[in-house]
């Protein structure tokens, strides 16, 4: 008779309890709730339940993802001096991570209204935020190009995450329609004729290439977000995998910038398959207990 995982004394105990630091984390003490209303609520979604936004942003490849995707963003001086300014990021990390993953669960995987409703109130804080660079120049939150910049960042990051660490990597076919599905949102949130497949994603990506720069911002949020984040001890270790594994998927035009190395051979090997462990882990944690039963070792 075969044995789950879950079946070994304390191991139900231990996935439960990281199952619930996670989720606190990333999606705040109403996490557990907020998901359940988002995936139970009743009405048309803008994505149907085998599009392939669903899959990458339902993946735990997200954390790396969502480091990579903070790193290359910082990279343009006009997004990072109002990340700076406006998104508190220093005092206020976890709450910053928790509203933008609670926008990526509605808008992927929630019903068309509340979609909408989140973009709503995501542009009302972008007409608020604006100002001007230490070297003078203003930005707007609100500007499409700035918009533009961020989101291919973010889809760029997402993907590249996913079919490296993802447990369903996309064929080709799927990574075009994921740029599509995301391009959706993008348009909703003020983007000018986002990038619809990954040919057109890679060329808008190279068109920002000469407006990013090394600033001092980005080389301190760079700092902040791999070096000292505001985690306790015990969950250093494994965060340090994940920004490994972010910073692995940079391109080497990004890692210069923001004083990073480039390791090639111990990425390949130790710090992929360290991330491919603990993306596992981390897929366990938080899968259906009958996912979970199914996802492991097992004996005869």
């Amino acid at each position: 008779m075969a044995v789950s995982i879950l079946d070994i004394p304390g191991v139900a105990a231990v996935r439960q309890r990281l199952r619930a630091e996670l989720l606190a984390r990333v999606a705040g003490p109403s996490g557990p709730e907020n998901r359940a209303r988002i995936q139970d609520a009743r009405g048309p979604r803008w994505f149907g339940p085998e599009r392939p936004i669903r899959v990458v942003h339902g993946d735990a490849s997200m954390f790396i993802g969502g480091l990579r995707a903070l790193l290359l963003q910082s990279l343009h001086p006009l997004a990072m001096a109002a990340v700076a300014a406006h998104s508190g990021y220093r005092g206020d990390p976890w709450g910053r991570l928790q509203r933008t993953s609670t926008f990526l669960a509605v808008t992927t995987f929630g019903t068309a209204e509340d979609a909408r409703q989140a973009v709503e109130q995501v542009r009302a804080v972008h007409a608020r935020v604006s100002g001007t660079t230490a070297q003078g120049e203003p930005y707007r939150a609100s500007d499409p190009h700035l918009l533009g910049w961020v989101h291919v960042a973010e889809v760029d990051s997402f993907l590249r995450a996913h079919q490296r660490y993802g447990a369903r990597p996309l064929d080709a076919a799927g990574c075009d329609a994921y740029v599509a599905d995301t391009a959706r949102v993008a348009e909703a949130l003020g983007v000018l004729d986002p990038p619809r497949d990954q040919a057109a994603l890679t060329a808008r990506l190279a068109a920002y290439r000469p407006e990013l720069r090394s600033t001092a911002e980005a080389r301190d949020a760079a700092r902040f977000l791999l070096l000292d984040p505001p985690l306790p001890w015990a969950a250093r270790g494994p965060y340090a995998i994940l920004a490994a594994g972010a910073v692995g998927l940079l391109p080497s035009w990004a890692r210069s910038p923001l004083r990073l190395p480039y390791l090639p051979i111990t990425e390949a090997t130790g710090v992929r398959l360290a991330g491919h462990g603990l993306t596992r882990t981390i897929r366990w944690a938080m899968a259906p207990e009958a996912a979970a039963r199914s996802d492991g070792p097992s004996e005869g």
